[in-house]
């Protein structure tokens, strides 16, 4: 078997631990036990499974010190960050108890049986029912609010759908250890073993996909990871759904006005969105539009001396983003990018990267300069007139976002414009603030067109439950054999009954 390592990217140093690879006859157990463990789920209800996800957000509070500590000697993020992670993870599992409570998710149509322009009508009754056991794959810059203890999970789990987590080598022992504490909350529950299950290894991650009982798969991770996942599902002779956010460049426009206003205040904003967690993130902005006036000029210096005093730099998170981040950034300089800042760092041992500002003029924006790039840099490009930015920004890839920074002196037909372009191409539309720090709330949406998989579906977010869901109807059925939501006596949530809509009573 092969041994599971780890490495602390502030020294770069490979550590074994006491974990191995995950081989074929142990993922045949974990899928076995996660399919028995589909039926005590549904057993639950959906009061029953809010209770289990309010007592595996407190058994992950329970543990905070340790996972935060295992969590800081795998990713070289700071204790503050993985602290406040680590409490987003438990708010994501609180908030999916309240959608359960709540019941809306399930979507509870009735049509009673009735005469219709066609003739008589059978009832009909319809809800949305879980998919089966989910395959969730960790990501590498947040080994809690995206991996074994994050969104995709607590929504699984939410659905009624058991998780096997393939685990981000990046952090194996910060996977077990959350593993750990969400089986413990479901073994308080006398819940089975196959809820929760944590495999090892990139070969095990794909016989995973292939495994017949695995019904859906999630990723938050990068374009050539999911291209091999979806190969492997493909594999199959029932492929599967794979929800995917990928790579996303994230384009800011600061109009002239804005620029004009509050350039201070942009700069201090933008400099702490793109070098934020060492740039690792995926709203992160990678291109910033900037006025070619005197405005602009004073906000791209602001930019300049903000990055060129970052003189302790930012440590990656493994050895393959520090390779990637300083490929790309070369390459952008070879298509014609020129580094407004870049401050000396020391050169060390782990994988530390010096912040990196790149200017060009918009004419010469390339399609490879508009990529993504991981890690903190950020190309800002100069543009003299808002009316270039129409056909440029349409050329730019598709992201999780778009923001606009407006100033009191820009009109609000040209923010109109710039709406309209983002719309077509983006998620969410921040208006004056920047992307990072993608709020947990009802209303949220963490999608968009490609390079996300699916642009209908979100990862984060009440509505990201229904990645785990499908829809079945029941046809002239016997009241004793419909789901509680269904029977003509539920009052407990909304439904649409006879195509008019009924609020739940409490």
């Amino acid at each position: 078997m092969n041994v599971v390592t780890t490495v602390d990217p502030r020294d770069g140093l490979r550590r074994p631990t006491d974990l191995v690879e995950t081989d074929d006859t142990r993922l045949e157990s974990v899928a076995g036990q996660a399919s028995r463990a589909a039926r005590w789920l549904s057993d639950l209800g959906r009061v029953g499974r809010a209770g289990m996800l309010d007592a595996i957000a407190a058994s992950l509070e329970s543990r905070r010190a340790d996972l935060v500590a295992a969590a800081a000697a795998e990713t070289g993020l700071s204790h503050a960050r993985l602290d406040q992670e680590l409490t987003r993870a438990a708010v994501q599992f609180r908030m999916f108890g309240e959608v359960l409570r709540d019941g809306a998710y399930v979507e509870a149509a009735i049509d009673h049986a009735a005469d219709t322009p066609l003739g008589r009508g059978p009832d009909l009754r319809r809800m949305l029912v879980p998919l089966g056991p989910v395959a969730v794959f960790g990501a590498s810059n947040f080994p809690f609010a995206f991996s074994v203890a994050g969104g995709d999970t607590a929504a699984a789990l939410a659905a009624g759908c058991p998780v096997v987590l393939k685990a981000h080598p990046s952090h194996p022992v910060t996977s077990r250890a959350s593993g750990d504490a969400i089986a413990s909350a479901v073994r308080d529950l006398d819940g089975p073993d196959g809820v929760i299950a944590v495999v090892y290894g990139d070969q095990a991650g794909l016989s995973l996909v292939r495994h017949p009982a695995i019904r859906a798969a999630a990723l938050t991770g990068s374009v050539g990871a999911a291209r091999a996942i979806q190969a492997a599902i493909d594999e199959r002779p029932d492929p599967i759904p794979l929800y995917a956010e990928l790579s996303s460049v994230n384009p800011i426009v600061v109009l002239p006005g804005a620029a004009a206003d509050r350039a201070d205040q942009i700069a201090d904003g933008l400099f702490a969105s793109f070098t934020g967690s060492g740039g690792q993130l995926c709203t992160k902005p990678g291109l910033a539009f900037i006025p070619s006036d005197a405005a602009g000029d004073h906000l791209v210096d602001l930019l300049r001396t903000r990055v060129a005093a970052s003189s302790e730099g930012a440590v990656l998170l493994n050895e393959r983003i520090r390779d990637a981040y300083e490929d790309r950034a070369a390459a952008f300089e070879r298509a014609g990018a020129r580094v407004a800042a870049r401050p000396r760092v020391a050169p060390g041992a782990g994988f530390t990267v010096a912040p990196t500002l790149l200017e060009v003029g918009l004419p010469d924006l390339t399609a490879e300069i508009a990529e993504e790039c991981f890690g903190p840099l950020l190309v800002v490009v100069r543009y003299d007139g808002v009316a270039e930015l129409d056909a440029v920004l349409a050329t730019v890839p598709p992201s999780l976002t778009a923001s606009v920074h407006r100033g009191s002196d820009d009109a609000p037909e040209v923010v109109r414009r710039l709406v309209d372009v983002f719309a077509a191409r983006s998620g969410r539309v921040v208006f004056d603030g920047y992307p990072t720090g993608v709020r947990v709330s009802w209303a949220q949406h963490h999608g968009g067109p490609w390079p996300s998989s699916n642009a209908v579906h979100t990862s984060v977010g009440a509505t990201s439950i229904r990645r785990f869901l499908r829809p079945l109807a029941w046809q002239d059925a016997p009241e004793w054999v419909l789901p509680e939501e269904l029977r003509d006596d539920c009052t407990a949530i909304p439904r649409r009954v006879d195509g008019r809509l009924e609020p739940g009573k409490e």
